[in-house]
């Protein structure tokens, strides 16, 4: 007795199920359960696409029972045309081996569909090995570490983690932990076309190295941000409009964390129309409760 269609959705990704060649003879509708809904309006999946074989749609089903927006899946990663239902779900057993939840799939194969092609052996196991070896991260706490930063799978261990690994280590970063735990997202930036460029523009704002790499080492989300959209604008804020100093700047890093439109501009001018002076990290840092208590409370001295 064939199983029942929800059976057989959760056997396509999630198990070892393997229909054998008579039962992919048959006729598609007699062994495709029905659709998820947000396949009716999906052209991978439409049956006026002849063309498209039941191994393709199964696919496509697969993908979408696990919450993958297949089309775009399809979109940013062409080879998974060509890859088989199998080496998909051996892909997913393999992930599962290593500790990441059949809930966190979607959320990992959206952001990073080309870890469904990808091949296990010489792409996916260094990466894991990487995380143990170089960085000293527990095993059963690889789901963490993949679940921050899911680019970590789709990332050369010789070309991008290692070296990045080595340059962060040689400006100072010291703690493992907190790069594999926190700042992961630092190990799969291009060091010659992201790091660097983003050191040596903040040099070219009149601080000296030592100094940014400092910044760096209290604020490693600078590494992250904008030039055009972060540092320039803020920057230009803060020295233009707030008469701010590099100084400033190199006591509390984090300044260019904040929004700029939502944080920085109501907070400044706010104690520009009371006349106060709060000092930069307070006035940021604090919640709105506490920094309406803090304007209040200087306003009546």
């Amino acid at each position: 007795m064939p199983p029942p269609p929800a059976a057989l959705q959760s056997s396509l990704c999630f198990s070892s199920y393997k229909p054998s060649p008579s039962l992919l003879s048959q006729e598609p509708q007699n062994l495709s359960p029905p659709k998820p809904k947000s396949l009716h309006k999906n052209t991978l999946y439409s049956t006026t696409h002849t063309n498209l074989s039941h191994q393709f749609k199964e696919k496509i089903l697969c993908l979408e029972i696990m919450g993958v927006d297949s089309g775009k899946a399809l979109s940013l990663n062409p080879s998974l045309h060509r890859a088989s239902l199998h080496s998909i779900q051996a892909i997913i057993t393999f992930l599962q081996s290593k500790g990441i939840h059949q809930k966190d799939l979607a959320r990992i194969f959206g952001m990073c569909p080309k870890i469904l092609t990808s091949d296990i052996k010489t792409d996916l196991n260094p990466v894991f090995n990487f995380l143990y070896l170089d960085l000293k991260v527990p095993e059963h706490d690889y789901r963490k570490v993949i679940n921050k930063c899911p680019r970590l799978l789709v990332s050369s261990v010789r070309d991008q983690l290692k070296p990045a690994l080595f340059y962060l280590k040689r400006l100072g970063f010291k703690d493992l932990k907190a790069l594999a735990y926190q700042d992961a997202i630092l190990l799969v930036s291009s060091v010659e076309q992201t790091l660097i460029p983003k050191l040596d523009y903040l040099m070219g704002l009149g601080f000296s190295r030592s100094e940014v790499v400092g910044m760096i080492l209290r604020c490693p989300g600078l590494f992250t941000f904008s030039v055009e959209n972060n540092f320039k604008p803020k920057f230009e804020y803060f020295v233009g409009e707030m008469g701010g100093s590099l100084e400033g700047l190199k006591m509390f890093p984090q300044y260019f964390a904040f929004s700029l439109e939502k944080r920085i501009k109501p907070r400044n001018m706010e104690c520009v129309e009371r006349g106060v002076e709060v000092p930069l990290s307070v006035m940021l840092k604090s919640t709105d409760e506490e920094f309406r208590e803090l304007i209040m409370g200087t306003d009546k001295h």
